[in-house]
């Protein structure tokens, strides 16, 4: 982008929070259905399965959304209208949740929530690409991705929905997820901008999409993205079944165990991205992939201190910073930033297609067949994986680059 269309700094600023906040707000509503379940599942009479299928759903269409709508995007040239109008449906399908009164019902409801959602992160990664100087784009992008998300969807949530559900009842939960989303639709309409749309794009030549996954920088991200997003979920799905059912660890303990995660990915959306932007790309996702090895481990191995073993889970957990990096930074700096919309959506789709519809299935027949402790040997084994496909990466960080005297990462056949 040239001088004389990028936004001062602190419009950059601004368009960056409000972006983070609103897929805060999106992830809250993502994660309702996990933190209500158990208020939901006794009142409709779910089986597990249909639980299961009820949060396999969400990731589904939400993986195909992110790729259709997306690309629809780059297509029409337009970034800010898609945007709240998937934030509005969002909350639309969100109100339709607490009115759900069985299980087909429900599901709809999420399948329709996925379509409704999947499109908001690929989109503003988009705006902030066009918007935000080069230089702090790695920052920009692991805020507008994680610092909203984690805090609101991973750390608020679960205090909140759990309250209002024991309080009132688990539909009004659903029914107060779906009001920011309201606001901050109508914050983006009146504050912010669309981007333009005849920004040069810095020594990148316009390329098609198939030429974009010839590029090896594409390929690679989209691989360590189902490593990593399989990392994540099964996490989430077997940790604490672990450390109660295994470690012997009380509820409450393994709670706030459990919230040490919501806390290191805050910390690391605007931390691990910062990082890269000073010293490159890929050493940070090298780094970072593989000290996600010491969170199984010391749950597997570590018997001391509960306060040593929230530091390990912190730190182990502090390879959540780097998804903003192989989900958007990286690719868009690899290829055509034109395309960031659709190759984001298409890189996020994949993981969660390959990794949060089906890791969790695959480790959870593993734990049935020997343990639960299989399912922390598949995280080890997807996070060396994602590390040492890291090693493969072309460095893109502008600064780098720039400092290097060599061109950024084109697209390429190899």
């Amino acid at each position: 982008m040239n001088a004389g269309t990028q936004r001062s700094g602190r419009y950059q600023t601004w368009l960056v929070f409000l972006l983070s906040l609103n897929f805060g707000i999106v992830f809250f509503d993502r994660n309702a259905t996990n933190f209500l379940m158990p208020f939901i599942q006794p009142d409709l009479g779910f089986s597990n399965k249909e639980v299961g299928f009820v949060s396999a759903a969400l990731s589904l269409t939400w993986a195909i959304s992110g790729f259709v709508v997306g690309g629809l995007s780059d297509r029409m040239g337009v970034k800010k209208p898609v945007v709240v109008v998937a934030t509005v449906l969002f909350c639309a399908c969100s109100f339709v949740s607490g009115a759900a009164t069985s299980f087909l019902m429900l599901l709809g409801a999420r399948l329709l929530m996925g379509v409704a959602e999947g499109g908001i992160m690929p989109i503003s990664h988009s705006m902030i690409v066009n918007e935000v100087s080069p230089e702090r784009r790695g920052l920009a992008m692991g805020v507008g991705q994680n610092l909203g998300s984690n805090l609101l969807g991973s750390f608020v949530a679960p205090l909140v929905l759990v309250w209002i559900a024991t309080h009132w009842g688990w539909r009004e939960g659903f029914y107060m997820a779906a009001v920011p989303g309201l606001f901050t639709a109508a914050l983006i309409w009146f504050t912010l901008r669309e981007p333009p749309k005849d920004a040069p794009h810095e020594t990148h030549e316009k390329v098609t999409l198939k030429q974009a996954f010839a590029n090896r920088n594409v390929r690679l991200c989209a691989a360590i993205s189902v490593l990593l997003v399989s990392y994540l979920v099964v996490t989430w799905a077997f940790m604490p079944l672990y450390l109660t059912k295994v470690r012997g660890v009380d509820p409450d303990t393994m709670g706030w165990l459990m919230a040490t995660l919501g806390v290191s990915a805050g910390v690391g959306s605007f931390v691990v991205p910062a990082i890269s932007d000073a010293i490159g790309r890929r050493p940070v996702l090298v780094f970072f992939s593989f000290l996600g090895v010491i969170l199984p481990l010391g749950a597997l191995f570590y018997a001391g201190s509960a306060w040593v073993l929230a530091a390990i889970f912190f730190f182990g957990w502090g390879l959540n910073g780097v998804f903003p990096l192989f989900m958007a930074t990286i690719p868009a700096e690899s290829v055509d930033p034109r395309l960031a919309a659709t190759l984001t959506g298409i890189v996020m789709g994949l993981g969660e297609v390959l990794g949060g519809v089906f890791s969790p299935i695959l480790a959870g027949a593993a734990a049935d067949q020997w343990g639960l402790t299989a399912p922390l040997w598949i995280m080890l084994g997807l996070t060396i994986a994602a590390g040492m496909l890291a090693l493969g990466l072309v460095e893109s960080a502008p600064r780098i680059v720039a400092r290097r005297g060599t061109a950024p990462a084109a697209p390429m056949p190899g």
